[in-house]
């Protein structure tokens, strides 16, 4: 879906529960475009896992944009994957379970 995909749905999950506290970071892989999209997107935290000389200019470009470059990836709090076709019922189950 692309970056400005990504950061409407973050604005409009803000907006939804105000009092919500959470961070987003898009995770771009190895990808060097998808990153610098993400950063000039103002998305508020990109991962990249490619080749660190690389992710030292993304770091840099990320800065001045105020963007948190992560370059290893964080374990997964909530992964739906696995839930993709799942009913809603087990789908808030799981996330009850998991912030209650």
């Amino acid at each position: 879906m692309g970056p400005g995909w990504f950061a409407a749905l973050v604005r409009a999950a803000r907006e939804a529960v105000p009092d919500a506290r959470f961070s987003a970071l898009l995770d771009c892989g190895d990808n060097v475009g998808a990153a610098l999209a993400a950063i000039r997107s103002d998305i508020e935290g990109v991962v990249f896992t490619g080749r660190a000389d690389v992710a030292g200019r993304l770091a840099d470009i990320a800065q001045q944009h105020g963007v948190c470059l992560e370059t290893e990836r964080p374990p997964a709090a909530l992964d739906l994957g696995d839930v993709f076709f799942a009913s809603r019922q087990d789908i808030e189950t799981r996330c009850a379970e998991l912030l209650g």
